[in-house]
């Protein structure tokens, strides 16, 4: 099975542009905690909520003035729509992610696979109970991955 016929579509993203609480508003009405960041149709990189607690509010800086640019994460890893769902599952082990930001062969933005899509619509009970094993093994560094 690919990617394509088991992720979510329809992402929503926020630009760099954006301040921490426009980001912020979306997260709630959309009850999400990560928002892909796009510059135009480029993926920059991943807000999370713990971005903006960790590298803004702790900071005490003002989500009503500070963009998104400045508390994003630029690494973000992500696959193609035509991969396997296995390599897929795999990339998420190795990197211990709960989510994987799907990209067409133009490397534009075109979904979202998470644990939740590769239970459901994967139909490998094995292969969604060794991930969600794997990302939940702590890391080399005696942290608990992020979601």
């Amino acid at each position: 099975m690919q990617v394509k016929e088991a992720m979510t579509r329809g992402v929503e993203c926020v630009t760099p542009d954006c301040t921490l609480q426009q980001a912020a508003q979306k997260m709630k009405a959309l009850d999400v905690g990560p928002l892909p960041v796009c510059d135009h149709d480029r993926l920059a990189g991943m807000l999370t909520d713990r971005d903006i607690v960790l590298r803004a509010v702790a900071d005490g800086r003002d989500p009503r003035t500070t963009h998104v640019r400045d508390v994003l994460t630029p690494e973000v890893v992500y696959c193609f729509e035509d991969q396997d769902v296995r390599e897929a599952a795999s990339l998420m082990k190795e990197k211990q992610i709960r989510r994987l930001l799907v990209l067409n062969r133009d490397k534009r933005l075109v979904g979202i696979m998470s644990l939740g899509d590769l239970a459901v619509d994967s139909g490998d009970e094995r292969l969604t109970g060794q991930t969600l094993e794997r990302i939940s093994e702590p890391a080399l560094d005696g942290t608990i991955p992020q979601a």
